[in-house]
């Protein structure tokens, strides 16, 4: 059983279009000119991949993105059977895969422009973290250094604690994207001929607007938990433990549920979890992996380093595919 929609529509989602990329690059297909199996159906989603592989992306962001491009190329995939049927009239659907695909190229720093945020920057370095580094948002700061002072919170409670800072911290990069996407698009509706015209036009950027407003009400919805819980510290009682599942579990409550639905999800929420703690191990192996053949290949042992190398991309892919499970659902 899938997550409710209106518990789900909580996560980010991610996935969509670019204009630079022309028509022949979206058809589907399933292997490239030397006749070796390509790794995505649509092109153009070959090409987004192939240039991240030459870029200077650290594994997990490289995990992240294949995870993202396959959501993208699954809703692409679908989206093309519902234009065939004649079932995205107003192009509504089509709108929203390409504001997603242009969110994906902002989120990698894929988009032409300069991407402020460190591409190394992952939620596994959050123990690493020194103690000057800060979360680009005052609020969060002057929220977490009261924390850090408080005494209320052990080891381990202040990195759970961080990792929902964090967690909040790409919330905000994410909605920043979004609104810088969906301006471009609007900008580029006003200079061009739309296939869009009257009501189905006015229809598609009334959805946008709402998109983007409850994504604040969501942010304003976490901030709120972070001050709480900053305050009056972890209850013992606490259901979950990863950020985006306690995130999602407070939604439900606060949503209209009888108690067998919230008993459903919050089982349903468990299941969840365990895939998120997994993803989350993966990645710190991942990790650990890269920097591991890093020092084997600088010793030259060919022997040794096939070895690491081959274990290096069995996590690779590990990571992609429960990366891609945990966006999913």
């Amino acid at each position: 059983m899938k997550l409710p929609c209106l518990v789900v529509a909580l996560c980010f989602g991610v996935g969509v279009m670019a204009g630079k990329y022309s028509r022949e690059f979206n058809e589907p297909k399933t292997s490239g000119s030397d006749g070796q199996p390509v790794e995505f159906r649509i092109a153009k989603l070959s090409q987004v991949w192939e240039k991240a592989k030459r870029m200077q992306l650290s594994p997990v962001r490289q995990a992240e993105l294949h995870s993202d491009l396959k959501i993208q190329e699954k809703d692409e995939l679908q989206w093309k059977k519902l234009k065939v049927e004649g079932l995205d009239e107003n192009g509504e659907k089509e709108a929203q895969l390409r504001r997603n695909f242009n969110v994906i190229l902002a989120k990698y720093g894929m988009d032409g422009k300069r991407d402020t945020r460190s591409l190394e920057s992952n939620s596994l370095k959050d123990h690493d973290t020194k103690e000057g580094d800060i979360f680009d948002d005052p609020r969060l700061d002057k929220l977490w250094n009261k924390a850090k002072s408080s005494g209320k919170f052990s080891n381990e409670e202040l990195l759970s604690l961080k990792r929902e800072f964090q967690h909040h911290k790409d919330k905000i990069h994410e909605y920043t994207i979004l609104i810088d996407t969906v301006s471009r698009t609007e900008e580029i509706h006003k200079n061009v001929i739309s296939p869009l015209e009257g009501d189905a036009k006015e229809h598609v950027l009334h959805q946008k607007h709402t998109d983007l407003k409850q994504k604040m009400r969501d942010l304003n919805q976490g901030f709120e938990r972070l001050r709480k819980l900053s305050h009056e510290g972890f209850t013992e009682d606490s259901e979950f433990r990863e950020p985006r599942v306690i995130e999602l579990w407070e939604a439900a409550k606060r949503a209209n549920l009888s108690e067998d639905e919230l008993d459903s999800l919050k089982e349903e929420l468990r299941h969840f979890e365990t895939k998120v703690e997994k993803h989350s191990h993966y990645q710190e192996q991942l990790e650990l992996s890269h920097q591991k053949l890093l020092h084997v290949e600088s010793l030259g042992d060919k022997e040794h380093i096939k070895r690491n190398q081959e274990k290096y991309n069995t996590l690779a892919e590990k990571t992609r595919e429960m990366g891609y499970k945990v966006k999913r659902d």
